[in-house]
């Protein structure tokens, strides 16, 4: 409990309000390469189908008690889904000139594939002999192409292909299975401007 109250005091309270105690218990000491993960999960979101995500997570130590510093990078990509689709296929209705009215509209599948880089700061709620859970909160950066048939080489695509940020919160837990290996799930969400998404991810992380 008390460690729960420095870390949310630090986060909510201005410089000059946090005591030197509490400040004496961050340092940059624990921060070093303590393990790499390599994760599968399912992905959905408010635009595409859904679909399966693969990525990698660094820990790299912490830098106050029961708080840690993860690393990741992972990547999917997906097909509009079918709202998302008419309404781009009736946005191109209005502007065809057709008499006898008796055309039909087409685009076919447009993907937009997510490279995503994180920076999470995770707390342990708990930790037992074999067994740790955690809460967390992170920033991202989300790497975006848009292609299909109907969008390719136009201005269309130009305009899927951007970079946004995110704002991602996370919980989960991990149980130890060897001295160096563990496992983890975790459900993870993410908010961008452009994009709102929810994944379930497994995996193994491997400690030196």
């Amino acid at each position: 409990m008390k460690r729960t109250i420095s870390f949310i005091a630090l986060l909510l309270l201005p410089g000059p309000l946090v005591g030197q105690g509490l400040l004496d218990e961050f340092s940059y000491e624990g921060l070093k390469f303590s393990g790499i993960g390599f994760e599968v999960g399912g992905v959905a979101s408010d635009r595409l189908e859904s679909e399966l995500a693969a990525g990698i997570r660094v820990d790299y130590g912490s830098f106050a008690p029961g708080v840690r510093v993860m690393f990741g990078l992972s990547y999917f990509k997906g097909d509009f889904d079918a709202d998302e689709i008419a309404q781009f296929e009736r946005s191109l209705r209005r502007v065809v000139i057709d008499p006898t009215n008796d055309f039909t509209i087409g685009v076919g599948n447009i993907s937009w594939s997510n490279l995503e880089l994180d920076l999470d700061l995770l707390y342990e709620f708990s930790r037992g002999a074999r067994i740790m859970t955690y809460g967390g909160l992170g920033l991202g950066v989300h790497l975006r192409n848009g292609s299909g048939l109907a969008v390719d080489n136009t201005f269309v695509e130009d305009a899927l292909d951007t970079v946004a940020a995110g704002f991602n919160v996370l919980f989960g837990g991990e149980v130890s299975l060897f001295s160096s290996v563990s496992s983890y799930v975790d459900v993870r969400l993410g908010l961008t401007s452009e994009l709102n998404m929810a994944s379930v991810r497994a995996g193994l992380m491997l400690r030196p």
